[in-house]
């Protein structure tokens, strides 16, 4: 009995490790799409257009991911879309992932990396905030405590970089700000529609409409002349669109079915320190005590906050 117990119990750990080495790369991964954007603007593209070649390199990916989550994930035969389907799916599609991710590249533009990503991590405090107003949701005095925490460090590092940078820094702080916000609504409304189209399809469909808002948004707002941009630009936004966006995607819900959704968003918590470390090697951004500071702030208050969640 002992014998056989041993090798399932093997398994189990080798399980448990992989999925903890998933969540690690898939954390990193998507914190390194900060330090592409960073990349690209060096070559004078601006926001509208770098954001249009993401999401234009991105868009079969999206598609083919709507269509397995449709069509070949689980055996039931998919429900039809109705009409308030279609709805909520262009609803998300709009706020979590084309306001969400153009406010971000837009604020990319005026602060370093290691501001955005300590600003996107604070996410989790965000949806708690909007589940109290929207639904009057309770929040625990130590969920309270940590969020004190959090914004202490991103205030801590936002008034060391204004200072460098002046207005600008403030003006692209609330840029990525205005960004989690979007993604959080996102993440509050969501739910109900995880559960009944699964998550891959909903994910798929969402951000499938996110791309043809952010190709329209070009040809709105700019001249085809404008899609004329450095060869360096273009394979850098295909880097984005599959290392740091599709790829990553897959990676986390992979992880998520090994460790669980509780303790991949814990190992999360490396993509923060990997997004400065990335700043530091590739960007050349200085690595201040106040970022030190501030990061190591940012992250104890979260982890502070998501255990008194659990509590």
């Amino acid at each position: 009995m002992s014998s056989s117990s041993a090798p399932a119990s093997g398994d189990a750990s080798r399980q448990f490790a992989f999925g903890l080495v998933l969540a690690t790369v898939g954390a990193i991964a998507f914190s390194g799409k900060a330090i592409i954007v960073k990349l690209a603007y060096r070559y004078g593209v601006d926001a509208v257009t770098l954001i249009m070649y993401r999401m234009l390199f991105a868009l079969p990916i999206f598609l083919g991911m709507a269509w397995w989550g449709t069509y070949r994930q689980g055996t039931q035969r998919p429900s039809p879309l109705t009409r308030r389907d279609w709805l909520g799916i262009g609803g998300l599609g709009v706020s979590g992932y084309y306001l969400a991710s153009f406010l971000d590249f837009a604020g990319l533009a005026y602060i370093s990396a290691s501001l955005e990503r300590l600003i996107l991590y604070l996410n989790p405090t965000l949806v708690l905030l909007l589940g109290r107003v929207l639904y009057g949701k309770a929040i625990s005095w130590r969920q309270l405590a940590g969020m004190a925490v959090s914004y202490s460090g991103v205030l801590l590092v936002f008034g060391h970089e204004i200072q460098l940078q002046g207005g600008q820094a403030a003006w692209g702080t609330l840029l990525v700000f205005l960004s989690a916000v979007s993604y959080a609504l996102y993440l509050v409304y969501s739910g109900e529609m995880v559960q009944r189209l699964g998550s891959l399809r909903l994910v798929g469909l969402a951000t499938s409409v996110a791309c043809l808002c952010c190709l329209l948004q070009f040809v709105l707002l700019r001249p085809m002349s404008a899609a004329a941009v450095a060869p360096e630009v273009l394979w850098l936004s295909v880097l984005n669109a599959t290392l740091c966006t599709a790829v990553p995607v897959l990676i986390v819900m992979m992880a998520i079915e090994r460790i669980g959704a509780s303790l991949t968003a814990q190992t999360g918590m490396v993509g923060p320190m990997s997004t400065i470390l990335m700043g530091v090697l590739i960007l050349g951004e200085p690595f201040t005590a106040w970022v030190a500071v501030g990061s190591v702030l940012v992250l104890a208050g979260i982890f502070i906050f998501t255990r008194g969640g659990r509590r």
